[in-house]
């Protein structure tokens, strides 16, 4: 009967977990956004002040459940010296989220090099990517710098991690995506 019990509990409550890599530049702001997306999808997560965050020396964990899936994120130092560890977190992830600080005009051209490397890795393909165009919050941010970065197949949204802004919805669509995917084979796999 416990094992009966036991089964039913876990078919009810227990979430599908998937691997999400954020990724991008240092200072454009990954870590806020990781935050603001554990602070709106947990209620009893107070989160850290945002003013409090620093650069990313390693890595950073949160975990946020939205529905029946559980997203644990690996938000990864955007240093150039650590970007080289990047690809050792391919094999083991869902969907990448790659983060763009639409305010820095000059060093779009590093973001992109960056973004290029991600994208066209062979551990990533059939892999979704969001790639939020961060810090719209401030007057003089790009609207249209992912034209700059280049496009892929994979969202563009436009977000400011600082008021929440966009946050929601580019979760939810890669919520969307590494459900469905999960299931295909990895050359299968849809991008959307």
């Amino acid at each position: 009967m416990y094992t009966l019990l036991s089964g039913l509990y876990k078919y009810m409550f227990q979430k599908d977990e998937y691997c999400i890599l954020i990724l991008g530049l240092d200072n454009a702001g990954k870590t806020t956004f990781l935050e603001q997306s554990k602070t709106r999808f947990n209620k009893n997560y107070k989160g850290m002040s945002l003013s409090k965050i620093t650069t990313t020396v390693g890595l950073n964990i949160g975990t946020v459940d939205v529905g029946k899936a559980r997203l644990m994120f690996w938000d990864l130092g955007g240093q150039e010296e650590l970007q080289s560890l990047w690809d050792k977190y391919y094999a083991e992830c869902h969907g990448v989220i790659y983060v763009i600080d639409s305010t820095d005009e000059e060093r779009l051209a590093e973001s992109k090099q960056a973004f290029e490397k991600v994208v066209t890795s062979e551990a990533l393909c059939g892999v979704p990517v969001l790639v939020l165009a961060n810090k719209q919050d401030v007057e003089t941010a790009f609207s249209d710098c992912t034209s700059k970065i280049g496009r892929r197949d994979c969202l563009t949204q436009a977000c400011s991690a600082l008021t929440g802004k966009g946050v929601r919805e580019g979760i939810e669509w890669m919520v969307k995506c590494v459900v469905r995917n999960v299931h295909r084979p990895p050359r299968q796999r849809d991008i959307t």
